[in-house]
């Protein structure tokens, strides 16, 4: 059996933001289909996760890409686009590139891409109409320069109507909680072909409530907007998770 060494790049949805262990470090969707790809292999893989919070999709691509190459990777996961998405002047063919930047790569160095669309958090979120409708866009834009290609492994998760439910997303509303990252986990192992686990499709709901309107402003929004003043990222100083290549076992 070929031996899997997975490697992800992207953003804070794919450094697992909003799933957060008891000592506050991220966990996951990628973390978790490592770990559920292990189990269905019945052995361990080798995994590495180099995406950072608050990129954008072409420093995504710029920072992350080729040292992701450089492991080696026989599969190779990216998302990007929805930082873009938050920020005025969003260009949908230029966050289109980006993914055919990773296709072209991965083709040149025999790697197996995992192209995922990322969930809607439209409905919990200020002008959530403007968000949909460039979320929309980016998606069909995506999908209709690269679906006809046979070689991309797709976890198409903007369209799941049940992931746009409140009780699969965090606090902030922007990413997702434990329920929501299981849900993706699940849906990329799916598309690999691998077993999932059922429950991962469904969590049970969070107990802590979601806070209110006044409260999430001064909270979530009052922060993003001072970054956005100040041009500064939630990723400023933040390095890799799993830069290398750690083993995750079947366990």
């Amino acid at each position: 059996m070929t031996s899997v060494r997975y490697v992800a790049i992207g953003d804070s949805f794919t450094e697992g933001v909003g799933d957060e262990r008891p000592d506050g470090t991220p966990r996951g969707w990628a973390d978790l289909a490592a770990r559920g790809w292990a189990a269905s292999l019945g052995g361990s893989i080798e995994y590495a996760n180099l995406a950072i919070r608050g990129r954008l999709a072409w420093p995504v691509v710029d920072e992350q890409l080729e040292p992701a190459l450089a492991l080696k990777p026989t599969h190779l996961s990216f998302n990007g686009g929805g930082n873009d998405m938050l920020r005025p002047g969003s260009n949908t063919s230029g966050i289109v590139d980006t993914f055919v930047k990773v296709l072209m790569r991965c083709r040149e160095e025999g790697v197996v891409p995992i192209l995922l669309a990322g969930a809607d958090p439209s409905g919990g979120l200020p002008m959530s109409r403007l968000i949909r409708s460039r979320g929309d866009a980016l998606f069909a834009a995506v999908t209709a320069r690269l679906r006809g290609a046979d070689d991309i492994v797709w976890a198409i998760n903007w369209t799941d109507e049940k992931l746009r439910d409140q009780a699969f997303w965090s606090p902030d509303r922007l990413h997702m909680n434990s329920r929501g990252h299981h849900r993706v986990a699940a849906r990329v192992l799916d598309a690999l072909g691998q077993r999932v686990d059922p429950e991962w499709w469904d969590l049970p709901e969070p107990a802590e409530p979601h806070l209110g309107t006044r409260e999430y402003y001064r909270a979530h929004v009052a922060p993003w907007v001072k970054r956005r003043v100040t041009r500064t990222s939630s990723g400023d100083g933040r390095r890799p998770k799993h830069p290398a290549y750690v083993t995750v076992g079947a366990a």
